[in-house]
């Protein structure tokens, strides 16, 4: 398992709450690098603006992987869900999806977010969960050319209206059956929706589609600093072989370094621990 920071690029308009390290991207790529990170995941809005080659030369400089590519800044910044109610911001976001996956692509990013992108339900939620269908179709089916995985966020009631839980997940791609599609599991939802740390994450290893992991304590903040057994989790994850991403998603406080520094340190001290 590798841990990884979760920032945002900088033409995102505005600061997105669970985006870590401040300054320009080159400094936030440095102080990833000097806390320890192995990769970043990148929060972008317009991703098809971003030079590509420029970016991944300055992960290698800094001794960083592309993590994931994130689609977090597109509702919050940029106002686009898949699902949206007006047709032409719905077509757009299905676009800059396939922008993401581009971009993940060219980085070596293994895999996309799907989190509050995803939109909330237009109709009622069973045309809707078909609509969703439809578009990660589509979407899956473009990944699997370009070698990127699609990782959709089960999220808490209170953040969406569409597949709260693993088991709700896996009961959505089960009806898909595709490839490319398997699930973002977040440490922070996991608290307001499942019954178990360690459950969820076993369940989405055992149907082998546990893509990539989000860690933020039980209030949002730095592992260590809520309820959250992480100790238990990583033991879960290292017993069912999960080898991915732990990519900290979390709000920046007191401020975005910060936190940083503190998630970097107890995840640090965790995964030191004897198995």
């Amino acid at each position: 398992m590798k841990l990884a920071l979760t920032i945002q690029t900088a033409e995102v308009p505005v600061q997105v709450p669970i985006a870590l390290l401040s300054g320009t991207l080159e400094e936030k790529l440095q102080k990833a690098a000097r806390l320890g990170a192995a990769g970043v995941e990148l929060i972008t809005t317009e991703p098809a603006s971003l030079n590509s080659h420029d970016l991944r030369d300055r992960l290698s400089q800094n001794g960083l992987q592309a993590a994931a590519i994130a689609s977090g800044g597109m509702a919050f910044a940029a106002k686009l869900t898949l699902l949206n109610p007006d047709a032409d911001k719905a077509a757009l976001a299905c676009r800059r999806l396939n922008e993401l996956i581009d971009l993940a692509a060219e980085l070596g990013a293994p895999v996309v977010t799907v989190g509050s992108f995803r939109g909330r339900a237009v109709e009622e939620k069973k045309r809707s969960l078909q609509q969703l269908a439809e578009v990660l179709r589509r979407a899956g089916d473009y990944a699997v050319q370009c070698g990127v995985l699609l990782a959709l966020e089960p999220l808490n009631r209170f953040e969406g209206d569409l597949i709260n839980n693993v088991a709700q997940g896996l009961a959505f791609l089960m009806e898909m059956d595709h490839p490319a599609l398997g699930l973002l599991v977040d440490t922070f939802h996991v608290n307001i929706e499942e019954a178990s740390w360690t459950g969820p994450f076993r369940q989405a290893m055992a149907a082998r589609k546990l893509f990539h992991v989000h860690l933020g304590d039980n209030n949002r903040l730095p592992p260590g600093h809520g309820l959250i057994d992480f100790r238990s989790i990583l033991g879960t994850l290292r017993e069912t072989g999960y080898s991915g991403w732990l990519s900290a998603e979390l709000l920046g406080i007191p401020s975005p370094d910060s936190a940083a520094e503190q998630t970097m340190s107890a995840m640090a001290d965790l995964m030191k621990e004897p198995v």
